[in-house]
């Protein structure tokens, strides 16, 4: 089946007389075994409230099928999803790889958390490719990639990267939220494990927090169980239904945040405050070449760098902004724009683009709307420079 039809139908109950069309919220914590045998046997599918229930399974199949992996498994948050996935494969005295262009609480799990416990963690070029075959070592358990990378959306080479962890016998780790399980195919390019902030484009309402983890072997799917059941990780009923029902019309969104941000993108580069837009589908950014050949799209999430402009103008132009609102996450309905710093998230690299970065979320208004919004902003800005 295509994407299309996975998200409609996979996770869906099975058929009896009078079935509903999604699975129902069932919360439990406790859960009770006709037999003695059933209750020796257990299983992994229902057996205690935390392990979740039948609301977690339907989910965990669709996110499975859409990712093309063997097993997925759910954690609270994407955050939670991205600790436990490097838990499940380090110990003190191990290496890890990340990325330059990480989210910045997986760099702070690294360097505040795994530090503690005698994990080091080394930074890399998001550029690298092959060339993070130099730093894999020995001890070296996890390369940890994220593409398009948080803030500055620089495209890595996943199976090149694969390729030089396979070699050192690490596994590869990609955070794959930006393109919503749609766009990418992580699994398919050689990556060991998939991660989602399934908050963002799964939910795609705002409403709720929730990650999850997919294997590509049994194996693999071990150790994340394992480590997901240590740290005593639940997702709750009602975030798991929540998700699922934003899952049916993934596909749709998808196509709509495309259409949506490529639109402000083109339309923001034409800007004469615009010094450069940070987004993977345009010809002329860095990373388009290699995202031409892996992604079948591109999510509604980018970035530009703006000519240098005094904070008070920086201020007025969002305060004029009555569409795009100012807050953190994104991947909802709604479209959103903030100050980033990437600057103060580079160790291996060095940001060194004058002019502030905005991050936007083009979300699913109509772009009209947008870019009269934008262009409000831009002219109060104007204003105050003036």
């Amino acid at each position: 089946m295509k994407d299309k039809t996975k998200l409609v139908a996979a996770g869906r109950p099975r058929r009896k007389p009078f079935h509903p069309v999604n699975p129902p919220v069932e919360r439990v914590s406790t859960y009770l075994f006709p037999t003695y045998d059933d209750y020796i046997e257990g299983g992994r599918n229902i057996v205690y409230g935390r392990l979740g229930g039948p609301t977690h399974r339907a989910l965990e199949e669709t996110i499975t099928a859409l990712e093309g992996g063997v097993e997925t498994r759910l954690a609270p948050s994407g955050l939670q999803a991205v600790n436990a996935a490097l838990l499940a494969f380090v110990k003190a005295g191990d290496r890890v790889l990340v990325t330059d262009s990480a989210y910045d609480p997986t760099r702070k799990f690294c360097d505040r958390f795994l530090a503690r416990f005698g994990v080091e963690t080394v930074y890399y070029d998001p550029a690298a490719g092959t060339g993070v075959a130099d730093l894999i070592t020995t001890n070296t358990k996890i390369v940890f990639a994220e593409s398009p990378g948080s803030l500055t959306f620089d495209v890595q080479d996943i199976p090149a990267l694969a390729k030089a962890a396979h070699a050192k016998g690490a596994k590869l780790l990609v955070d794959n939220t930006w393109s919503g399980g749609v766009f990418l195919k992580p699994l398919a390019l050689g990556a060991d494990v998939v991660i989602h902030a399934g908050t963002k484009y799964f939910s795609g309402h705002s409403d709720c927090l929730i990650g999850s983890i997919t294997s590509r072997d049994e194996e693999t799917a071990k150790a994340i169980f394992q480590s997901l059941l240590q740290i005593g990780a639940n997702v709750s009923a009602d975030d798991a239904y929540l998700t699922l029902r934003g899952m049916r019309t993934l596909a749709v969104r998808m196509e709509a945040h495309q259409q949506n941000g490529v639109a402000l993108a083109k339309w923001l580069a034409k800007r004469p405050e615009v010094k450069r837009v940070l987004h993977p589908g345009l010809k002329n950014f860095a990373g388009h070449t290699i995202w031409k050949r892996d992604f079948a799209g591109a999510s509604g999430l980018f970035g530009v760098i703006l000519n240098p402009v005094g904070k008070p103008a920086l201020k007025a132009f969002f305060n004029a902004l009555k569409l795009f609102g100012m807050g953190f996450s994104w991947g909802g309905f709604e479209s959103l724009c903030i100050h980033v710093h990437p600057e103060n998230n580079r160790t291996a690299t060095k940001w060194t683009d004058e002019g502030p970065v905005l991050r936007l979320h083009a979300g699913l208004e109509d772009i009209d709307d947008l870019t009269a919004d934008l262009d409000r902003g831009f002219a109060a800005m104007g204003a105050v420079r003036g």
